[in-house]
């Protein structure tokens, strides 16, 4: 693929288009919104049921985050091999952007008291984006040239976190004249959450237009014949993988490492709010700074990584995320405290984020990049399983936020060993001979 400014710009706007939704549904205000509805809930009708069993209300909403990866894991491989061997990652990624984004529209009209349906919709929501981040982020290896992994990587992650502050700035100053216009909480949540649907189509749109044209016809019919083809390639190529040990190990890492960063990035609104009793306004602020600290350390992380390498500003960032959360179980208590802790955690998710990315994008094999991507998916941006299912298990158990949250250090502990064995030259040697 040609790299021309108007490419580049296109696939920067996708990331801008659906950190609204990453940003205000799963991070803000999904997490304590349903929390709340749960809590309801179980006030009115005695207990929240789930395929029998007596549900938490703090653990609705990770396990909805699970149980929507887990679909992820089944369907994103086979996916991704249909799309490298049809040569159609724009369209399956406008078609699960505008999925997505129904969803998340239609979540405005579900009525409090269907907090399962609620639950659903937010699922297939998130199944539907965590599937275009696939074939969003198999575009990387394509357009970038020798050298330039990490800056397009880190520019990509700043515009998508300027493009979930903005939005997330609009919903801060909605929350801060509800009761002037007649809202209550609830309604305002609901405004957030249709805003953000809006926001992930409308400018899904311009990408889409940046974007090239496929060599494939517009549609792609999907028929027995091709989910075939699509296996055999997923099968091949789940065969090739030993050809690819370096890579296999640094996606166990990222597989565990980011799982422990999007569980705190998805759970931390919800620790916040109750564990600290921060209200929905302190809470969306707190965000809304991270989203523009977040750009400073996405940049700040690609020039550690051009003066060290981009494998050490990664263990530097996982050694960041362990402080981070070692400090919100022994010495966050307050809001003061809560705003600093966010400050450090937008600094080390800028760049864990960026450089993962583009570390990932240059040890993998360009014609195979939706299918290796997939697996990437299945722990990256907003989809979470493991994780959020340890902090479940620990928050049911232990009745404790706190205990929770600081559970998740083994994520970036075992990541840090994992990553420190990979040996970049030979990863990159192993690609280079399969091309």
């Amino acid at each position: 693929m040609k790299q021309t400014k108007k490419t580049i710009f296109g696939w920067y706007f996708y990331d801008w288009a659906n950190s609204a939704f990453v940003t205000a549904i799963v991070t803000v205000f999904m997490g304590p919104f349903i929390t709340a509805l749960a809590e309801d809930y179980i006030k009115t009708n005695g207990a929240l049921a789930l395929f029998g069993s007596h549900l938490h209300p703090g653990s609705l909403f990770p396990l909805l985050v699970s149980v929507s990866v887990l679909f992820q894991v089944l369907v994103l491989p086979l996916l991704g091999a249909i799309a490298d061997s049809t040569n159609s990652k724009k369209q399956f990624l406008s078609f699960f952007a505008f999925v997505g984004t129904a969803f998340t529209t239609c979540m405005y009209f579900i009525p409090d008291a269907q907090v399962l349906l609620l639950g659903i919709a937010f699922m297939i929501a998130n199944l539907c984006f965590g599937a275009s981040i696939v074939f969003y982020n198999a575009y990387l290896p394509e357009i970038a040239t020798e050298g330039n992994h990490d800056t397009l990587s880190a520019n990509g992650w700043a515009f998508g976190y300027l493009g979930g502050g903005l939005h997330l700035g609009l919903c801060l100053a909605l929350f801060s004249n509800a009761e002037n216009l007649g809202l209550t909480t609830g309604q305002a949540v609901r405004l957030a959450m249709l805003s953000a649907g809006l926001w992930w189509g409308i400018f899904s749109i311009v990408s889409f237009l940046m974007l090239p044209k496929s060599t494939q016809s517009s549609t792609i019919q999907i028929n027995v014949s091709l989910i075939k083809n699509g296996f055999s390639q997923l099968v091949s190529t789940m065969k090739q993988l030993r050809n690819y040990p370096q890579t296999l190990l640094f996606l166990v890492a990222f597989f565990l490492y980011n799982d422990g960063i999007q569980t705190v990035i998805a759970m931390a609104s919800t620790f916040g709010a109750k564990e600290l009793n921060l209200g929905v306004s302190t809470l969306t602020t707190v965000i809304l700074l991270v989203q523009f600290i977040a750009i400073v350390g996405s940049l700040g992380f690609k020039f550690i990584a051009a003066k060290l390498s981009t494998k050490t500003g990664i263990i530097i960032s996982l050694i960041g995320w362990s402080i981070a959360i070692t400090l919100a179980y022994t010495w966050v208590h307050d809001e003061g405290s809560f705003y600093i802790l966010a400050v450090l955690i937008a600094i080390v998710m800028g760049g864990s984020q960026a450089l993962s990315r583009s570390f990932f994008s240059r040890i993998i094999p360009q014609n195979k990049a939706s299918e290796f991507f997939s697996f990437y998916e299945l722990t990256d941006k907003g989809t979470t399983w493991i994780g959020t299912m340890f902090f479940a298990f620990a928050l049911q158990f232990s009745n404790s936020y706190r205990l929770a949250i600081v559970s998740l250090i083994v994520f970036f502990i075992i990541g840090i060993v994992l990553i420190s064995f990979v040996d970049v030259k030979k990863a990159l040697k192993d690609v280079q001979s399969s091309s």
